[in-house]
């Protein structure tokens, strides 16, 4: 059995990240924010012993620190975030030998709270539940992983609202799915989000 990690992640690009920390410290800063977002999550999948698989938000870029060597490039295709995370986990599963046990988790890049310990944690819970998630503290997830695909997941949810995580627990106990929670955590979206982050990372 293989685990696989999917990365979401923006280009950065300034005025196109971080939006909400954009209205209130400048794109400038948003972007600077941003790819030390970026920066945290690719050493931290690096640490983890799982075929990496990076979706960029617009283009492939081969001149930035994601190393071909070590993850897998692709594009993200989908109209909304939902419908793109279905159709990555559908692309990753229907390459993998149907043969074999696989493990796949898909994460974003606003979550440095985001450890090797979590991501173990999470392939490991797979070996005895459907679904593992991670819940964010402002009611959506920052990590959702399955053993098989598992469609309906990325169907009738409310994406970037506090509802997506209660939406996603009511499908999977209606399919009578068996899930596992990771520790909540921080999402990285505004100002305040980073204060906190800075104020902790200091202990």
């Amino acid at each position: 059995m293989k685990d696989h990690i999917i990365i979401f992640i923006k280009n950065p690009q300034s005025g196109k990240v971080k939006t909400r920390i954009s209205n209130t410290l400048g794109h400038d800063e948003a972007l600077r924010i941003y790819i030390i977002l970026l920066e945290e999550i690719r050493k931290t999948t690096l640490q983890v012993n799982a075929e990496r698989h990076l979706f960029y938000s617009d283009y492939i870029s081969e001149d930035d620190k994601w190393s071909r060597d070590d993850f897998r490039k692709f594009i993200q295709t989908g109209h909304d975030l939902g419908e793109r995370m279905k159709i990555a986990f559908e692309n990753i599963f229907k390459s993998l030998p149907s043969d074999q046990g696989h493990k796949v988790i898909i994460v974003g890049s606003d979550c440095p709270y985001l450890t090797p310990a979590i991501f173990e944690e999470a392939f490991l819970t797979l070996d005895n539940n459907d679904v593992v998630i991670g819940p964010a503290f402002d009611g959506g997830y920052y990590l959702l992983g399955m053993k098989n695909f598992l469609p309906y997941l990325f169907e009738c949810i409310e994406w970037s609202t506090s509802q997506v995580l209660t939406q996603t627990i009511h499908i999977l106990n209606l399919r009578n799915n068996t899930y596992h929670l990771l520790p909540v955590l921080h999402d990285i979206d505004t100002e305040d989000d980073w204060l906190r982050y800075n104020k902790s990372s200091l202990f």
